[in-house]
């Protein structure tokens, strides 16, 4: 069984990547759960592999994932956060890309301008956060063949510092990919970091493609080990 274990609500953004994976891959029972509820959800004496609904290990989450499964006792697995990975970095630019703030291929051509100067990789939970989404800033600053920086949404310093910094460095047209599911921050936190640094957004991953591969690709690592 692989049961997909969300920080937040099951209903909404999480509801929708669980029926993507289901529909994907019709031969894998899907469990969709809350971390709080995760104890409940774990099936009693049978395997399952739990596969955490973030974009990064994020100690918290992760803490509490284990000792859920440490006082079922049933044997289950957990698997690493979603992200850093190429698949996430390609969600990323899409979502960017159906704003137009990036140019939907891959190949830039000299002829042709980007739509902006630099991105902002918008991530949660502080300082910590910022440092394990850089590997996912380097991929996607590889796609877009642009200056790519993370910061936080909820801390300082953060998406306000970045901006300073990339204008003075001459960087004027900013954007701000949020490198999150969507059930992370509270509503609106990524249109009111835009407003304030005067710069375009993408909407967060939510239930993009890419995302619910990357929940199969999860959990068919652990079959494999």
């Amino acid at each position: 069984m692989l049961v997909l274990a969300t920080p937040g609500d099951t209903s909404g953004v999480a509801e929708e990547i669980a029926a993507v994976v289901r529909v994907d891959n019709p031969q894998i029972e899907v469990r969709l759960t809350s971390v709080a509820d995760l104890a409940d959800a774990l099936p009693g004496g049978r395997e399952a592999v739990v596969v955490p609904l973030l974009t990064w290990d994020d100690p918290v989450v992760m803490a509490e994932i284990g000792k859920a499964v440490a006082a079922t006792g049933s044997g289950a697995v957990v698997t690493d956060a979603l992200g850093p990975h190429p698949l996430l970095a390609e969600a990323l630019h899409i979502r960017l890309a159906e704003r137009g703030l990036a140019r939907a291929d891959r190949v830039r051509l000299l002829n042709v301008s980007s739509p902006v100067d630099a991105v902002i990789l918008g991530t949660v939970g502080g300082e910590r956060a910022v440092r394990a989404v850089q590997a996912t800033a380097v991929l996607l600053a590889s796609r877009l063949t642009l200056p790519v920086v993370a910061a936080s949404l909820d801390t300082e310093p953060g998406v306000s510092v970045a901006a300073q910094r990339l204008r003075a460095a001459g960087a004027q047209r900013l954007a701000i990919a949020p490198c999150m599911i969507g059930h992370e921050a509270p509503a609106g936190i990524v249109e009111q970091a835009a407003q304030q640094i005067d710069a375009g957004h993408a909407e967060p991953l939510g239930a993009h493609g890419a995302v619910a591969e990357l929940v199969a690709r999860a959990y068919g690592s652990q079959l494999a080990t």
